[in-house]
């Protein structure tokens, strides 16, 4: 098994620290950490074929499709179907979510369906805005917008539908359901997509409309059929299962109790008032794209396909990095004291591990700076033709992240003798190897990258020559972070497999 796909956490941190900091504390603290669990794999599974399948969908669309239509179906519509499906449910999960078996569950279900009103009020609202206060497309150029927008927003509350039924099985721990329901849907959906685009291309939006609700479509299904085979199952008595009837599903008026929980309520109120925020920060470059038009449909299209694809080292590689560490960090340090207050031990042995998580961040990110800019728009070409390779992408959102986050890291160890920034520092002749390798490879491009097939299968080999140098430096100049990524991720890929 991958060791990206899981993030457990064996944390050995020898990196020239003092041995006194290894006390018997930490070292128990390492023993005890847990391994990943099955139904945080199957998520993790789960998120890789989302991802894959919609590479390989974007990549075969992009042949059949305009640009445009790419825009309004991954920007536009897509937004408005997010923000419907957030907007109605994701209060209501996190409130729910939490219920014990105990909770009686006749009233749960009744505030979790609220979400399908809830629904629908937000898919005729936002609905109105799409087709009356946003900028819509030429109908001669994408035909059937206004039956985009009615598609995405019925597709939004056939998929709430299911919400009492999810939230259910996560409780429950029916961690299969969901993969599998997931699972089944993208396929569907995938399969109608290519099939559509491929023998007629022409009918353009009903193609992605009929697609999406085909989508939420397999979702209910799939949560109703597997229910209705549960409930009452010998498998769900033994496992204390709290509805006896399919019934019991649907919302009841029970004499003398209240038709739901008013704690629950009160808290669902309060995570809703902080969804608004949250997802604009999530989907803030869309809500800019669609309510300030400051980037034509096609262009949009582009946007959206190119950011997808530099999300992938991120979600496939930094992500479930994030995810590991997070936890050792929050178990070393304590949450709300400064550097002062800490164990001192503690804070060298957290700045360690940071400095060559920094590290790390620092060669896999300059790599694919210095490889990139000459072998980016071959990959653009290749996957999407050029429409893409000739089109424009944003690094903005991402550099503010990283100036806070390094802002916050240097205030946060001013005053200590620690200072994992130095993990940002290069050696001389792994910067000098870089360089070259830039050069080298800018010029290959410029001269060789436009020509024939065989002119760019010789750009292909000098840049792996120079990766497979560059690799070589890495490994005589940083010997720490060698180490570090053999017993931190290498050994343990070995020991799940």
């Amino acid at each position: 098994m991958s060791p990206h796909l899981v993030p457990s956490l064996r944390i050995v941190v020898t990196l020239s620290i003092p041995s006194s900091v290894l006390n018997k504390r930490v070292l128990r603290f390492i023993a005890q950490v847990e391994v990943l669990h099955f139904d945080h794999l199957l998520k993790e599974l789960n998120k890789v074929l989302f991802r894959l399948l919609s590479f390989l969908l974007n990549a075969y669309t992009m042949r059949y499709v305009s640009k445009e239509t790419i825009g309004i179906v991954n920007v536009r519509l897509t937004l408005l179907y997010s923000t419907v499906v957030f907007l109605a449910r994701e209060a209501f999960r996190k409130a729910c979510l939490n219920v014990g078996v105990e909770q009686k569950w006749a009233q749960v279900i009744n505030l979790l369906w609220l979400t399908v009103p809830l629904g629908v009020l937000w898919s005729l609202l936002l609905g109105w805005v799409w087709l009356h206060l946003v900028t819509t497309p030429d109908p001669a150029l994408i035909p059937h917008y206004e039956v985009g927008v009615a598609a995405f927003g019925l597709s939004a509350i056939v998929e709430l539908l299911s919400e009492p039924l999810w939230i259910l099985a996560q409780v429950h721990m029916l961690v299969r359901l969901k993969v599998i329901a997931e699972s089944l849907a993208i396929v569907a959906k995938c399969v109608l997509t290519v099939l559509c685009v491929t023998i007629v291309p022409h009918w353009g939006l009903y193609i992605f409309s009929v697609a999406q609700l085909l989508y939420s479509g397999c979702l209910l299904t799939c949560y109703v059929l597997y229910f209705m085979k549960y409930i009452g199952s010998q498998e769900a008595q033994r496992k204390s299962f709290p509805l006896s009837t399919v019934s019991d599903v649907l919302p009841k008026y029970h004499c003398n109790q209240p038709i739901i929980d008013l704690r629950l309520a009160v808290l669902t109120w309060s995570f809703y008032k902080q969804s608004f925020l949250k997802q604009i920060l999530t989907e803030g470059e869309r809500y800019v794209m669609t309510f300030l038009n400051v980037l034509n449909f096609g262009d949009q299209g582009v946007y959206d396909v190119v950011n997808n694809l530099g999300s992938l080292v991120a979600r496939f590689m930094f992500l479930p990095i994030e995810e590991s560490f997070y936890v050792f960090f929050v178990k070393v340090l304590e949450r709300g004291k400064d550097i002062g207050h800490q164990k001192q031990e503690d804070v060298s042995m957290a700045a360690n591990v940071l400095e060559m998580l920094m590290k790390l961040m620092m060669l896999i990110g300059l790599t694919i700076t210095v490889f990139g800019y000459s072998y980016s728009h071959l990959a653009l070409n290749i996957y999407g033709g050029s429409m893409l390779s000739s089109g424009p992408a944003n690094c903005l959102n991402m550099g503010l992240r990283i100036t806070h986050s390094l802002q916050y890291i240097s205030r946060y160890f001013k005053h200590s003798k620690s200072q994992p920034l130095k993990g940002l520092l290069i050696p001389g002749p792994l910067l000098l190897v870089y360089l070259g390798s830039g050069i080298v490879t800018a010029l290959s491009q410029a001269t060789l990258s436009e020509q024939c097939l065989m002119s760019q299968l010789v750009h292909v080999l000098l840049g792996a020559l120079c990766f497979s140098i560059t690799l070589v430096t890495i490994f005589f100049t940083e010997p720490r972070l060698v180490w570090f990524v053999r017993t931190q991720f290498l050994s343990q890929g070995k020991k799940e497999m």
